[in-house]
């Protein structure tokens, strides 16, 4: 089975409730619609239903009478998610008059509901912009426990079988932190391992921290970071199968992995790619996508404790369809208590 489809297929056997707040953007409903026709996720739309349905008329769509549709404006709860935001925001300036006001943001609204308990995740970025998107999450959700970087993955489905699992690999930071110090550096290689364990469906990630430079084969303060990290990942996550420094090639590539790091039970086998600074990450998946012809899938947020995911604004109706299910996959694996 394709990625893509066993993704989809895990969403739907664990339903969850997603949200997603820009419900008056076209391609948003569109996906809405599609996903709650293909039954992969339960959908909350955050808006006005007379204009959502009006919306969904205009664009024969048959499906969002199955939609939960909540108006911030009249809904029950907004005063409840009001005094929830006010508590959590008290100490840094929030008073409950300035919290009345932003619940009736979709985003802020959204990312109430899920810390309520009452939706799984949220995916918005059609419309808004990464900050918009982040700040109500950052500010309401938080990161996961013994996290406090949110970093973003990306899934690479290549054309090289024999690298990672069958040519598929996940790689992280591309999209959040520039410049990770040791410790996030240690944080994203923990978030990308279990990335690659929820949305990707891997048994066993096996983490390579990668460098310029092969256990000690070049000395740089920058090596030292990606080292250190490395100890930490360990310490942060004691059961996680991770090994550093490696360069790309002695990571992925059997032969050169056993020549250059010898004894490594990541070098020559690893499928999940850990970049020692948003640069590089970034720069890495848009060669490997478009030189090697390969399919990138996200970017995937990682590291906020319930899932939050942001969409390009340049989006198409089958990216939202995606990542509802990637969203999905995500929060089947967040302890719930």
């Amino acid at each position: 089975m394709a990625l893509i489809e066993s993704i989809i297929a895990r969403a739907k056997s664990n339903k969850q409730r997603i949200v997603l707040p820009e419900s008056l953007e076209e391609r948003t409903l569109t996906a809405a619609d599609k996903s709650l026709a293909d039954d992969i996720a339960d959908i909350i739309l955050i808006g006005n239903p007379d204009e959502i349905f009006a919306l969904a008329d205009k664009l024969g769509l048959k499906n969002i009478g199955k939609a939960t549709i909540i108006d911030p404006a009249t809904s029950e709860k907004t005063e409840e998610y009001a005094q929830l935001l006010f508590q959590l925001r008290q100490k840094k300036g929030m008073t409950i008059e300035k919290a009345r006001q932003q619940v009736l943001d979709p985003l802020y609204f959204g990312c109430l509901i899920i810390k309520s308990g009452d939706a799984d995740g949220q995916i918005s970025g059609a419309l808004s912009t990464t900050g918009d998107t982040l700040r109500p999450a950052l500010q309401i959700i938080k990161c996961a426990p013994g996290i406090s970087c949110v970093s973003g993955a990306m899934l690479l489905i290549t054309k090289a079988q024999q690298y990672g699992e069958e040519g598929v690999l996940v790689i992280g930071d591309v999209a959040v932190t520039p410049m990770p110090d040791a410790n996030q550096l240690a944080q994203i290689a923990v978030c990308t391992a279990q990335t690659a364990k929820s949305v990707a469906g891997f048994d066993d990630p096996r983490v390579a921290m990668l460098s310029f430079s092969t256990k000690g084969s070049a000395k740089h303060e920058v090596v030292d970071k990606v080292v250190e990290a490395t100890r930490l990942a360990k310490e942060l996550d004691p059961s996680l199968n991770i090994d550093g420094e490696l360069q790309a090639d002695a990571a992925l590539v059997p032969s050169v992995g056993q020549k250059k790091a010898p004894g490594s039970d990541i070098a020559g086998k690893a499928n999940v790619l850990v970049v020692p600074c948003l640069e590089v990450g970034n720069i890495s998946y848009k060669l490997v996508e478009r030189l090697g012809n390969a399919e990138a899938i996200g970017p995937i947020l990682q590291g906020i404790a319930s899932p939050v995911n942001d969409l390009s604004r340049g989006c198409s109706v089958d990216d939202i369809y995606k990542m509802v299910a990637i969203t999905a996959c995500q929060a089947q694996k967040v302890d719930k208590k």
